[in-house]
């Protein structure tokens, strides 16, 4: 996000990324303490970590485990630098190991919310409750400390979920202590800056809008132009704000309705976005190609591709449009830059970031074709949601925009389990539209992250309406509480609602006969289900 600043000013943490989806969000918290982070790879030597001078190191979770052949290693010198380390998940299990303490593969796996019990408090779990809930996501189990080393807390199927050596400076936790649904996490990593490694609280957030708009006046120039690809949501519509304020008239906003969108999707982006900004918006109608794509396409990962690869096959033609009056020749100038809203979870999800694992292409960014012939502009490429609705408020935008739920890319189409048709589309966008209705009645917009509704199109299921036998497609609702989409939990709605959801939509949509809804948290489960 930023340049690194001078270290006479501010302490440094590295955070040592092995792969985890939390690795961003890690170095995220250690900057809300008020201390300066950046992300290293597991594999640079530990010889460039030290050089860069590190008041702590924190080595971060992964999806690996330890006895796994080529999992992500650390050079044991890390441990005799002198240097205070923080271990997380598997960072701690690397940290047992490499100390001489004891790692097993016990057989019993924690994931997601989990109880934990406090049996010394220390100074890392200083005024912790001694029950609590953690966010777990592991498979092996530390079931002895290294020497020297103080036991903390356990859990019932882990012995050693914490352990802390104040005098060398080391310390960890089974658990993700980065992750909103983690009890006491950030009062826990403060513990390990503050009063264990000893780095001073001096580093804020620098306005990340002011700064994005200097960086891309910088990559698109004084003569470049830029194509923003608008989807109505709070992510494109930061972004493409962001590159107005950077190069003005030279940027034009190209909205695909690629026929996948919810109800009333198009009209909202032409009325609230254009209103609050006034860019120059193109509307392209782009469904029967989109749909046509889709033909017989049921696997989730080609639906993304295809999306992916019509979406910017979609722009090369608007860019040849919008170009259609340009000075040509030595003189005229390319639209030769795609502006997108993609996030940090959505680079990490699609693999991005040394060894992470792949869980599903994002259309922007795995989806995205070989042959592209923009460069991209990516100005929240680093950025969570709730920093993404910061930066829009710094710009001024409406709070229509700013708090609306997130929404896929992909549109509908990858919340339709199967082929995706019209009818199916059109099924899903009545479904769609009366949950958010009342939802909205509820006045739950602001309390819940996310409500996919996905149409289960391949399924169907046995009904009685209207004192006859239906046979219809189920739909399930998914709605979670999240802070940044790393990690979710499943909404507890109030029974009435879910009750009025259901009723009217087996009531007015005469394809559904059935409304499930979904308690998964995010692990296991992904937020959309395709």
């Amino acid at each position: 996000m930023t340049a690194a600043p001078p270290v006479a000013e501010h302490d440094l943490v590295l955070v040592v990324d092995f792969g985890a989806q939390y690795a961003q969000l890690i170095a995220r918290r250690v900057r809300e303490a008020k201390v300066y982070s950046e992300i290293v790879p597991h594999h640079l030597p530990v010889a460039e970590m030290l050089a860069r001078k590190p008041k702590a190191i924190v080595l971060s979770g992964g999806p690996s485990s330890v006895y796994e052949e080529g999992a992500p290693a650390i050079d044991p010198a890390i441990f005799e630098a002198g240097v205070p380390v923080f271990g997380m998940c598997y960072g701690f299990q690397l940290m047992a190991l490499g100390l001489g303490g004891e790692v097993s593969a016990t057989g019993a796996r924690e994931y997601g919310r989990t109880p934990v019990t406090v049996t010394a408090e220390g100074t890392l779990l200083s005024g912790i409750p001694e029950a609590h809930s953690v966010w777990m996501s592991h498979g092996d189990s530390v079931t002895a400390a290294p020497q020297g080393f103080a036991v903390l807390a356990s859990t019932t199927v882990t012995p050693v979920a914490a352990f802390e050596d104040v005098e060398r400076g080391m310390a960890g936790v089974q658990w993700h202590p980065e992750v909103m649904h983690t009890e006491h996490g950030q009062q826990v990593l403060e513990h390990f800056l503050h009063d264990i490694a000893g780095c001073r609280p001096t580093w804020t957030m620098v306005n990340i809008a002011e700064e994005q708009i200097e960086a891309i006046r910088a990559q698109i120039g004084d003569r470049g132009k830029a194509i923003c690809g608008l989807s109505g949501g709070v992510d494109s519509a930061v972004a493409a704000a962001i590159v107005q304020r950077a190069i003005g008239d030279r940027l034009t906003c190209v909205y695909v309705d690629h026929g996948l969108m919810r109800k009333g999707e198009t009209e909202q982006v032409e009325r609230d976005f254009v209103a609050a900004t006034g860019v120059d918006l193109k509307v392209v109608d782009a469904e029967k190609r989109f749909l046509d794509a889709l033909v017989g396409v049921s696997d989730p990962e080609e639906k993304r591709k295809i999306i992916g690869r019509e979406f910017i096959r979609v722009f090369e033609a608007a860019e040849a449009e919008v170009l259609a009056d340009a000075v040509t020749g030595a003189d005229g100038d390319k639209v030769a830059f795609l502006v997108q809203g993609t996030l940090y979870p959505d680079v990490v999800e699609s693999g991005g970031g040394a060894g992470a694992s792949n869980i599903k292409s994002h259309h922007n960014v795995g989806g995205l074709p070989d042959d592209l012939e923009f460069e991209l502009v990516e100005p929240l490429r680093t950025l969570f949601k709730d920093e993404v609705r910061t930066v829009g408020e710094q710009l001024g935008l409406p709070a229509e925009i700013v708090h609306r739920q997130p929404f896929p890319g992909p549109g509908l189409g990858i919340r339709i389990i199967g082929e995706v048709t019209r009818d199916r589309l059109d099924i899903l966008r009545e479904a769609d539209a009366i949950a958010r209705e009342e939802l909205t009645k509820a006045g739950l917009d602001r309390d819940i992250w996310q409500m996919p509704v996905v149409l289960l199109a391949d399924v169907r299921s046995v009904g009685v309406q209207g004192d006859g036998r239906t046979y219809g497609h189920p739909v399930v609702l998914r709605p979670v509480t999240s802070e940044d989409a790393m990690t979710a939990d499943w909404a507890r709605l109030p029974y009435e609602l879910m009750e009025r959801i259901s009723t009217r939509i087996t009531n007015e949509v005469r394809e559904i006969n059935r409304v499930t809804v979904d308690i998964t948290s995010k692990p296991p489960g992904t937020i959309e289900w395709e």
